[in-house]
Formats: C-alpha cells, sequence, structure tokens
C-alpha cells in the first residue's frame, strides 16, 4: 500500500501531460523556423570546406551556433552568430586543437580550410529564434585521401613446386588513404579470387593500420601453391581507393616474377648455328653443342663422346654449352648430353645423344698445269679435275660464266682459237651451302694468224675519187700473238679488240690516189707459225674535176712565163744596140752605127729577122723590125 504523500505527487504528472498535448495541438503553440544544412560534404584531404546553415524563414531576432559531436556523441559548442540588427556577429569560442583554426563566414558559414581527416565528423546547426522557436540540422564530412604508390615485395627466395602446402608469395603496401583502400591480387593480368581463410592451396592476409596523421594504410600478403606453369607468370597487385561522387580510383605496383624449383622432365640436344638442314657442319667451323633441361634452377650438364661404346667425357657446365673450335673431320661421330637432376623422376629420360657430321673438300687436282697449250685443230683435248669430300661434291665446268658441263672430264674437240681461254673446275655440295672450291687453267692454241679485214665501201655510190679518205682496219688472232703490218706507211700498233677473244687490230688513214687504186693496200699478219695477208682494192679511181682545170692553167702560165724569159733574152744577145724590138726609119742608122751589111755571108736567120714585111727591104718611106 503506497503512502499518501506519494500518491498525492503522482497525481499532477498526468494533468501536465495533457497539457503539453494541448499545447502541441494548438497551432500557434509550434516552431515557426527551419533551417538547411547539407547531409553529406565529400572533399578531398587539403580543400577548404564550408559548411552553409541557412534559415529558411526571417525571424526577428535568432542566435545560430555550430557544434561538433565527437565519436562518444558528446557535443562540443565551435561557434555562434548573433543578429544585432542587419547584421551577424560571428565568434569561434572552441578550436578543438584545430590547426589552421575554424573560420565563420559573413552568412554565418562553418569554414574547415585544408580538410584533414580529422575532420571527419558530424557538425550541427543550431538555430534559437526565441518564440519561433529552436530547430537544428546535422552534415555530415568525409575526407578521401589518395594512397601512396603501391608497393609490392616479392619473395626473392626459391619456391619448390614439389611442397604440399601454399607458400608467401608477396606482401602488398598501400599506406596514408583515406578510407582504407583494398587491395586485389593478379597473375598475368588475372585476378586472383583469394580466400581469407587459410588453406593449402592459396589465400591472403590483410592488416590495416591506422597512421599518426589519422590516414590509413594496409598490408595484404599472398599465399600459393605455385606450379612449374607458374615459371615465365607475371603477377602484382592493386590498390583500390574511394573519391567523392562514388567514384573509385586504382594504383598498381609493378610485376613481378616468380624463382621456382622444380625438377626436369624433359631433355633437348642439338647442334648448334652453324649448321645446315641436313645436320652437316663445315671443317673449320667454330660449332656449338647445345643442351637444355626444363627443369628449374639450371642443373649440371655433363658433355661426352662415344667411342668404342665408351663414354669420353669432354666437359661439366652449367650452361649446357660445348663449343668445338674449328672442327675437322676427325671429330666426326656421336656426342651425347646428360643432365644431372637428381629430383626428377625415374621415367624421365635424362640422356640424349646426337651424330656430329662434319663435312669437309678437298682442293682440287687437275690434270694438267696453269696453262696448257695445243696445236689448231688439234683432234681430241681432255682435261680432269679431282678431288675428295664428304658429301659426295658435285663437279662442274665453265669458260667465261657459261657452263660446259658436269662430271671431271672436260673435252674439246677439234681445237680451234674460239676455244682458247679460261677455263674452270668447281665443286660444290648441295646440303652444306657456302663449301666449294675452284680450279682454274688457260688454254692456248698454237698456230697460223687467222686474219680478218673489216670491207670498205666508198664515199660516192659511183665509186672512189682522188682525195678521198679512207680508215681501213685488220684484225688477227692466234699465238704466239701475231704482228700485224701494212704496205703503206702511218699503220697503229696493233692494240686487243675489247671482248675479242685474242684478237688484236690495226688502223691505217691515208687518202685515195689513182696509184693506190691500181696497186691496192696489204696488211700482213704474222707469227712463227706463219703469215697471212690481205689487200684491199679501190677499183678505178676518179681525178678532181676542179684540180684538172687548174693544172692545165698553171701549165699555159709557165709556157707563157718561159716565151717572155727567151724573148728578153734574145733582145738582150743584139749587137750594138742597147734597145731591142723598137722600131725605126728605114735607111737612116743611129749615129755612130755602121750600117748592116748585106752581104751573102750574112747568115740567112739573121736575114729574115731583119726584114720588115714579106722578108724585103725596099718599100717607099718605110721602116722595118728590128726585133
Amino acid at each position: 500500500m503506497e503512502p499518501p504523500d506519494a500518491r498525492a505527487t503522482a497525481r499532477p504528472a498526468p494533468r501536465l501531460l495533457w497539457l503539453a498535448l494541448l499545447l502541441a495541438a494548438h497551432p500557434g503553440s509550434q516552431a515557426k523556423v527551419h533551417v538547411s544544412v547539407p547531409p553529406l560534404v565529400e572533399v578531398m584531404q587539403g580543400m577548404q570546406v564550408t559548411l552553409n546553415c541557412t534559415l529558411l524563414e526571417n525571424p526577428d531576432h535568432f542566435v545560430l551556433e555550430w557544434f561538433l559531436t565527437d565519436r562518444s556523441g558528446t557535443r562540443h559548442r565551435l561557434a555562434s552568430v548573433e543578429q544585432q540588427g542587419s547584421q551577424l556577429q560571428g565568434t569561434v569560442h572552441d578550436f578543438r586543437g584545430r590547426s589552421p583554426p575554424y573560420q565563420l563566414d559573413p552568412q554565418g558559414g562553418l569554414e574547415l580550410p585544408q580538410a584533414q581527416v580529422g575532420d571527419e565528423r558530424d557538425y550541427v546547426c543550431v538555430v534559437r529564434a526565441g518564440a519561433s522557436g529552436t530547430t537544428e540540422a546535422t552534415a555530415k564530412v568525409r575526407v578521401f585521401a589518395i594512397p601512396e604508390t603501391t608497393e609490392v615485395i616479392p619473395n626473392r627466395g626459391t619456391l619448390s613446386v614439389m611442397e604440399d602446402f601454399a607458400q608467401e608469395i608477396a606482401t602488398c603496401n598501400s599506406r596514408n588513404g583515406n578510407p582504407v583502400p583494398r587491395i586485389t591480387w593478379y597473375r598475368n593480368g588475372q585476378l586472383l579470387d583469394m580466400p581469407m581463410e587459410m588453406n593449402s592451396e592459396g589465400y591472403m592476409t590483410s592488416r590495416t593500420v591506422r597512421e599518426a596523421s589519422g590516414l590509413q594504410s594496409l598490408t595484404s600478403t599472398l599465399y600459393l601453391r605455385p606450379s612449374k606453369a607458374d615459371r615465365e607468370a607475371s603477377f602484382h597487385c592493386a590498390a583500390h581507393y574511394s573519391l567523392p561522387l562514388g567514384n573509385q580510383g586504382r594504383l598498381d605496383s609493378s610485376p613481378f616474377h616468380l624463382t621456382l624449383h622444380y625438377p626436369t622432365e624433359n631433355v633437348r640436344f642439338w647442334v648448334g648455328s652453324p649448321s645446315t638442314t641436313e645436320g652437316w657442319v663445315r671443317e673449320g667451323d667454330s660449332i656449338q653443342l647445345l643442351c637444355q633441361g626444363d627443369g628449374s634452377p639450371s642443373p649440371e650438364y655433363t658433355f661426352f663422346r662415344l667411342q668404342d661404346k665408351q663414354e669420353k667425357m669432354l666437359t661439366i657446365n652449367l650452361e649446357g654449352n660445348l663449343t668445338l673450335v674449328g672442327v675437322n673431320r676427325s671429330q666426326s661421330g656421336t656426342y651425347g648430353c646428360r643432365v644431372e637432376d637428381y629430383d626428377a623422376a625415374e621415367d624421365v629420360q635424362l640422356t640424349k645423344i646426337l651424330e656430329l657430321r662434319v663435312a669437309y673438300l678437298d682442293p682440287l687436282e687437275l690434270s694438267t698445269g696453269e696453262e696448257l697449250s695445243v696445236l689448231l685443230n688439234s683432234s681430241r683435248t681432255t682435261v680432269n679435275c679431282s678431288t675428295r669430300g664428304l658429301p659426295a661434291p658435285t663437279l662442274r665446268w665453265t669458260k667465261d660464266s657459261v657452263p660446259l658441263g658436269d662430271g671431271p672430264t672436260l673435252s674439246l674437240s677439234p681445237v680451234t682459237f674460239d676455244s682458247a681461254g679460261t677455263y674452270v673446275c668447281e665443286a660444290s655440295m648441295s646440303t652444306v651451302p657456302f663449301l666449294s672450291r675452284v680450279r682454274s687453267f688457260k688454254l692456248l692454241v698454237q698456230g697460223s694468224p687467222e686474219l680478218r679485214a673489216e670491207e670498205m665501201e666508198p664515199k660516192a655510190e659511183g665509186g672512189w675519187t682522188e682525195g678521198d679518205e679512207v680508215r681501213l682496219t685488220c684484225s688477227a688472232r692466234g699465238h704466239p700473238e701475231p704482228e700485224l703490218t701494212w704496205s703503206q706507211l702511218g699503220g697503229r700498233p696493233a692494240e686487243p679488240v675489247l671482248g675479242g677473244q685474242g684478237w688484236v687490230s690495226s688502223s691505217l688513214t691515208l687518202k685515195v690516189t689513182s696509184a693506190l687504186g691500181r696497186e691496192g693496200v696489204a696488211c700482213e699478219a704474222s707469227n712463227p707459225h706463219g703469215r697471212v695477208s690481205h689487200v684491199f682494192h679501190f677499183g678505178t679511181v676518179a681525178p678532181q674535176t676542179a684540180q684538172a682545170g687548174v693544172a692545165v692553167m698553171a701549165v699555159a702560165v709557165s709556157v707563157g712565163l718561159l716565151l717572155l724569159v727567151v724573148a728578153v733574152f734574145y733582145c738582150m744577145r743584139r749587137k750594138g744596140r742597147p734597145g731591142c724590138c723598137r722600131r725605126r726609119e728605114k735607111g737612116s742608122p743611129p749615129p755612130g752605127e755602121p750600117e748592116l751589111s748585106h752581104s751573102g755571108s750574112q747568115r740567112p736567120e739573121q736575114k729574115g729577122l731583119l726584114v720588115g714585111g714579106g722578108g724585103a727591104r725596099g718599100g717607099s718611106g718605110g721602116f722595118g723590125d728590128e726585133c
């Protein structure tokens, strides 16, 4: 049974409750002020944040306060803004140790310069408007930070594929991000979907650390049971981080490879370059015998040669390489390679052998020397070419790069001057490229010269004319080389004809005369075996018309000059007459000159010369010519 005073104090409670309900139901009693703040503000670290608190009404007087809610839910007043007239007066009350400190903008918004991870809190805007009531709204701030470059630390040891449990592969670090990033692993670019629970095939572990700056770092370690297929695989990790507005970023690490230990399953043994497709190597070359097992790490390789069914050890190394410098034919034979891998399965064949075949070709031998001299028109000449080689070589004869036939014997019948020249015997092997030899000899054909003259044609259609210039050419060949001579002077020395197969040529340039037309011009070729000649005939040579007229004129002038000389001489021989051939009066001799005698002793020719017209001295009053 309750005490009486307890019942008395309990009665007013229902009355107060009813009073509160009545006041709430009355329209005039509701708060008439409302505020608006952004519910979520996302920003990158280092940027400025402004939290706006906007009144939706215009009360006569209000006080705006900003509170910070810590992780325990306790509110801490940061700043306040009070309306004073038409202006707002703001005050920051508590910096909470922030640097740089909080600030207020002219509209009463809370500013957070250089956003930090520690700013991730709930910020409450409370507005007290007197009779209009009190209201509040909360803004949540999230600060994002991009983590540093993703770092991967692979296991540098040797991992055995023969173990039956997962081994540590690598550790991936993503430091100083916010919120905490997420790490994934990749093999050859493909995502590894690894569980977090430990098992024998593979898993991963993660550890998150909050740094003193408030940023977060994540470390992830990958465990795998490796296989032989992973020997060439590329691994890497990636850190995925969040950005404002739901965006995502990714930072990949550098790739890495594993060092694995796995036994040999297959062995290869072959002849390295240089070698042919048929397996032959050239004598004198340096060759390599290569041996390779697919185990890791590389095992030891033992090289040996089988002689009389016994192994003769050659070398042991880790490279799987046996070099034979300047190999010769005596090194042909059976060679072997053995992989010394004691972890290999019993059914794996660790020894391989091969047959080394050394191709060789000895120098060629000819049945004649470097020169062979034969007589012209010899019935049959043969030369043999021989050699030794393996595989069997093919012999071929050529002259001036023209094939003459295959085989060791060269047969020439009959021998002409065209047969002279250089003959080459070539030995080659179709299965061994670049292994060949050549030997040559020069064939000299002895014989009387062979002469060839270049026919000439007259310049005019009618024939040759005196004074025409002509060039005569003779060519000859033979052995010894023939000498060319001309019947006329001026012949040029003999010179070899370009590409003329032993021909030499000489030329003579002269003018055609009638004498040459009658006699011709001869060229002769001679050597110790004989001589041969050729005569160039010109036929009838016509005189030049213009020159004949000039000759006649010259003769006439010469005769006239001769007569004039004779007349002058005769006049000077006249006795007692200083002048001659002058006319004087008849019967009146010059003074001091006696009159000529007309006696019969005078010579008739003198008389005749002295008598005037008709040979008579008489005539009335006439003059006589005394010349």
